[in-house]
């Protein structure tokens, strides 16, 4: 599986492309395209990969992301069979930069600059742009697109927005050596997590020395590999707890963990209750 381009064509009678997935589940699909992206995930939990940055991400999931940014959501079945859904708003470059150039809305430059390294919004702004998504479906093309100035607005006041993949992130066309060697490490760290994965393997994967593959992914996802590989382990683990009746112990087994004692202390230090609390707490809510 490699980073795959996506062609965008816009929706009809539009210059930029609106659309919602309805889907059981968003399988892992590692692509880039070189237009802006709006994406609000409902109904869905799971992790969330933009550039280096891999995250657990749930309900009201809004981000925005610049061009050539490569990213993808993966999510499991939910248990209550509901579909999960996704709006995406992909917005030409050209045209949307050059909206930036007019008095009006030159305020949004500093918003689809930091939308290079991607940016992740509030839940209380994500519940505003779901009623604006919403109501885009029955909406003409100019109120779409009016809708999506009001989306834009609403992440350009939103002061606890965050940035998500690093600085140190190359995403030019062209071909970077460090970024191409990061990829091909996400990919096979997605496709590989529940197996007895080591870091020494993935450093042959990419031609390093062990020590310089520790250094490498430190620097480059703000994380170690060991704590990378358990937090993926955990978040698939909370899926099962939601998503089926499979016993704890079972669980552990699935998600990569060589004994249950280990894995309940990781399962406590990331979520600080015990997977059985959790299971509970989740049903109570």
């Amino acid at each position: 599986m490699k980073l795959m381009f996506e062609k965008v064509l816009p929706t009809e009678n539009a210059s930029w492309r609106y659309w919602l997935y309805e889907l059981d589940n968003i399988d892992f699909n590692w692509h880039y395209h070189p237009e802006y992206e709006i994406c609000l995930t409902l109904h869905s939990a799971g992790q969330r990969y933009v550039g280096d940055s891999i995250e657990n991400y749930g309900d009201f999931d809004l981000t925005l992301l610049g061009p050539h940014l490569p990213h993808t959501w993966c999510s499991s079945p939910r248990q209550d069979g509901k579909q999960q859904q996704v709006y995406v708003a992909q917005i030409p470059v050209v045209w949307l930069e050059q909206l930036t150039t007019m008095p009006d809305l030159v305020a949004l430059k500093p918003l689809l600059e930091s939308s290079r390294q991607g940016l992740k919004f509030s839940q209380s702004v994500a519940k505003k742009v779901t009623n604006i998504f919403i109501a885009m479906a029955k909406a003409q093309p100019s109120q779409r697109f009016i809708g999506l100035l009001e989306v834009l607005q609403l992440m350009l006041d939103d002061k606890t927005a965050q940035t998500l993949s690093s600085s140190g992130y190359n995403i030019s066309i062209t071909s970077d050596p460090s970024t191409d060697k990061l990829d091909k490490i996400i990919r096979h760290l997605h496709q590989h997590y529940t197996d007895n994965i080591k870091a020494e393997d993935l450093a042959k994967l990419v031609h390093m020395s062990t020590n310089h593959f520790h250094r490498f992914f430190k620097q480059r996802t703000e994380q170690t590999f060991t704590e990378l590989v358990n937090q993926l382990r955990i978040s698939k683990a909370c899926s099962l707890l939601i998503n089926s009746t499979m016993p704890v112990t079972t669980i552990s087994d699935i998600c990569g963990f060589n004994n249950i004692s280990n894995f309940n202390r990781r399962f406590l230090q990331f979520k600080e209750v015990t997977p059985s609390q959790f299971r509970k707490l989740y049903k109570m809510h």
